[in-house]
Parts: structure tokens; C-alpha cells; sequence
């Protein structure tokens, strides 16, 4: 009786692994570059002059300068000052106001039953799905009726719904499901109440949760252009995305005091995630367990 032969393995192929391993670094090269190379004309050109700029934006600044910067900080409407001011007024005060709500309304539905936790959820959803600009007249009309329009209050309360709201809502909710009910049950068990089970003992153990929420929520804001230009208005002042197309002159262009401001303006949103990275990638990493 004739006893069959085990079966070989079959081989990678090493021509297509050669070829596809070149082919990813590639791509990885390429995509990278996309991302980096707007970062890097900004940087170098802030430093440049005009000449420069116009003769070869992707040259690095052979004589660097900071006339750029001092041009930027020195015009006479103080559009620099101004709209990073209003930008941040802006920021902190939605944020402020997205974290203990999208929080608080988070740890409602995580302890609700699995159906109705489904249905909120789904209608949240219409938040991110819908675009904002579908939203953004009826939100004027909105503010009008409540005599907010072209203020700051009714610019951060036009940040208080849809996407902004619902992302928070979304990542909260993964969080809190996995505090164990054992932790809420014995804190009811001592005579805490809701609002001191949500504050005292939820809210510290999705700290990650919170710089995440707090990261994207105030880079969106940060960047917005839509709603400050329609709701807040020129009359109120701008924030720095609008009054970076203030900038922009229509007949012509200072490239110098363009790059300066732009890379003014980003050293703000850099620094705050340079102060939150570490909850920031502690909660990206919790994430990928759930």
C-alpha cells in the first residue's frame, strides 16, 4: 500500500513580494508627501521674502527672515491679534460647553436599553451624515428669532448641535459602556446621585475620552470657516480663518504677510495637541480594544 506523499507548502512568490514591497513604500512616500508638503511651503515661506516666495515657493529660505512675522503682527487693524482672540473665545467656550453636555447625555444613553440606546443613536447619526451647509440657513433663522444672529453667543450655540454634539455623543458612548455597572451600582449603593455618579466617578475614568473629544472638537471649530462668516459676520469682527481670506487682496497679493499670518495661526491648535498627546493617543489606543 502506497503511502501518500505530505502535501508541500506552497511558496510565497518572491517576484511579487520583491515588487510589492517597493510599489507600498512608494505610495507610503507619495502620501506622505501630499500631507507633509502644505506644512512645509507654509514654514518656509513665512521665513522668505516676497522675491523668494515668487521665484521658487519650494526652495528653502537661504537668508531667513522675520520680517514676515513682524509685518503680520504690526498691521493696523490688528487682524492677526483679533481673530486668534476671537478664535479662542470661540473655541474654549464650545468646547466647554460640548464636553459636560455630550458627556452627561452619554452616560444617560449608555445605561439605557439596548434598543432605545440604537434608535438615539441612529437619529444622532444624521448629525455627521447631514452637511453642514444644508443646516446653516435654518440655523440663521433660528438665531434671527432668538435675536443672536452676527454675536458670539449665537455662533457658539450654533456649535452646540449637529456634528460637533453628535461625535462627542459617539465617543463617550464607547467609552462609558465599558465602565462596569459594579462601579455605578456601589457608588447609588453610598448615596451618590446621577449628577454625582456622572461627575465624581464616570467622568475621571474616560479622561482619554474627553482630551480625544477635546482635540478634534476644538480642531473643527479651530478651522470652521462657514459658520463665523455667515453667523458671526464682519460687522462683530472675524476669527482667524475668516480673517485669513480677509487677507487675501483681490488685485494683489502679499505672499510674505500671508505665509506670516498662517504660520502664526498654527502654532496655537500645535501647541494645545502638544499639551494633550498623551491622553490624546491613550484614548486612541483604548479605543481599538472596545
Amino acid at each position: 500500500m502506497r503511502t501518500r506523499r505530505p502535501a508541500e507548502p506552497q511558496r510565497p512568490r518572491a517576484g511579487r513580494a520583491r515588487w510589492l514591497s517597493p510599489a507600498r513604500l512608494t505610495l507610503a512616500v507619495v502620501v506622505v508627501l501630499v500631507f507633509v508638503s502644505p506644512i512645509y511651503l507654509t514654514i518656509v515661506n513665512a521665513f522668505k521674502k516676497e522675491n523668494d516666495i515668487v521665484s521658487d515657493p519650494a526652495a528653502p529660505p537661504v537668508h531667513p527672515t522675520l520680517g514676515n512675522l513682524r509685518t503680520a503682527l504690526d498691521r493696523p487693524d490688528h487682524l492677526l491679534q483679533l481673530g486668534l482672540r476671537n478664535s479662542l473665545i470661540v473655541v474654549v467656550c464650545s468646547v466647554l460647553l460640548l464636553i459636560p453636555l455630550g458627556s452627561a447625555f452619554s452616560f444617560w444613553i449608555s445605561r439605557r436599553r439596548t434598543r432605545l440606546r440604537a434608535a438615539i443613536l441612529a437619529m444622532l447619526a444624521a448629525g455627521l451624515m447631514i452637511p453642514p451647509q444644508v443646516v446653516l440657513l435654518p440655523t440663521i433663522h433660528i438665531l434671527n428669532f432668538l435675536g443672536l444672529a452676527h454675536s458670539y453667543p449665537g455662533l457658539i450655540l450654533s456649535n452646540l448641535g449637529g456634528g460637533y454634539f453628535s461625535f462627542a455623543v459617539f465617543v463617550y458612548v464607547g467609552f462609558m459602556r465599558a465602565v462596569p455597572d459594579e462601579v455605578v451600582e456601589a457608588a447609588r449603593l453610598d448615596g451618590a446621585g446621577g449628577l454625582r455618579v456622572w461627575w465624581s466617578i464616570v467622568m475621571p475614568l474616560v479622561r482619554p475620552a474627553t482630551a480625544t473629544v477635546a482635540i478634534f472638537l476644538s480642531l473643527w471649530i479651530w478651522n470652521d470657516f462657514l459658520n463665523p462668516q455667515f453667523i458671526l459676520g464682519p460687522l462683530q469682527g472675524q476669527t482667524i480663518t475668516t480673517g485669513l481670506y480677509l487677507s487675501v487682496g483681490q488685485f494683489q497679493m502679499d505672499y510674505g504677510q500671508l505665509f506670516g499670518i498662517m504660520f502664526l495661526a498654527g502654532i496655537v491648535p500645535v501647541a494645545g495637541y502638544l499639551a494633550m498627546q498623551k491622553q490624546f493617543i491613550a484614548g486612541l489606543t483604548a479605543g481599538s480594544t472596545k
